[in-house]
């Protein structure tokens, strides 16, 4: 019988998962299962008889736990994650095709492979940073001091509160000041002025926004894209696309790069899910780590 740990967020996305439901799924299944609530002391502290653990929360919760995970060391073991995703977007379980309710779930993790997955690591914003989602700068992290202000006011379903982030990152996209940055994507130069850049490491981001859609998280490579001052009317018309459900096709300026070194003349700067505070612009170095960390997934 298979060990694992059901590290779980209650308060994520529309909480319809409670942790006794999740548990009897779980353990229904044949795993045997102990629980640790990421919002109380000492849910990382791993057992090392665990064969994987089980993440049960959104976006966060996984970069909460992937954190926890690469302060061990090395020498430690690794444990790969198996995603219940319900969160508001869940865009790395929508990366790794993940999606379901858990009972649809769960009964395929007997016959699961494991998916490595890379990160990106970020000099030059104070400590050492890593990204599973993006790093960049621009209306994405604008988007996330804006919505900080109106959470309590944008509905309950994680429905309304993507609609409302898209409506909100529309009026930020009209109005939004572009930014000369210079970026040096293995070696060579692409520089100009933006109202957006990020690095990717998957398809999408934010309010389930597909960016890069040839990005994979596994192949060892970043995707950069850039909308520049130029594209801005067309990033407008992808929103408005996006929000009226509408299945149109659109693409963005993307290199490929395996480092990248940034330096963009603002201060509206992400990783992830956070907003990072800095006191004027500098030069930030990228790198991607291949196979950091590893998900279970099965063939769809």
């Amino acid at each position: 019988m298979k060990r694992t740990t059901l590290l779980h967020n209650p308060t994520a996305g529309d909480n319809e998962f409670s942790k006794k439901e999740l548990l009897k799924i779980i353990q229904k299944e044949g795993f045997e299962c102990t629980y640790a609530s990421v919002k109380e002391e000492g849910w990382d502290q791993f057992e090392e008889e665990t064969d994987f653990l089980i993440v049960a929360g959104g976006d966060g919760t996984v970069r909460r736990a992937a954190k926890a995970l690469m302060k061990r060391k090395r020498l430690y073991k690794q444990f790969p994650l198996a995603l219940l995703p319900h969160g508001t977007a869940n865009n790395i379980a929508t990366a790794l095709q993940i999606e379901g309710h858990p009972k649809d779930i769960i009964p395929h993790w007997h016959h699961a492979r494991l998916q490595p997955f890379d990160i990106g690591r970020v000099h030059g914003v104070g400590e050492d940073l890593f990204f599973l989602e993006a790093f960049g700068y621009g209306i994405f992290p604008r988007l996330m001091k804006e919505m900080s202000k109106i959470e309590d006011d944008i509905g309950d379903t994680a429905e309304e509160k993507l609609k409302a982030a898209r409506a909100v990152l529309l009026e930020i996209v009209q109005t939004y000041e572009a930014r000369s940055c210079k970026i040096v994507a293995d070696g060579v130069e692409h520089s100009g002025n933006y109202i957006m850049v990020e690095i990717m490491n998957i398809r999408s981001i934010g309010p389930n926004l597909v960016l890069a859609g040839e990005a994979d998280p596994g192949d060892g490579m970043l995707d950069v894209v850039m909308v520049s001052e130029s594209s801005r009317n067309k990033f407008e018309s992808f929103l408005l696309s996006r929000i009226n459900n509408e299945d149109k096709e659109f693409s963005f300026s993307t290199i490929r790069a395996r480092t990248v070194k940034i330096f963009w003349e603002g201060k509206d700067v992400h990783a992830d899910d956070e907003r990072l505070k800095i006191e004027k612009p500098v030069e930030v170095s990228i790198q991607i780590l291949p196979e950091m960390m590893q998900f279970m997934v099965t063939p769809r």
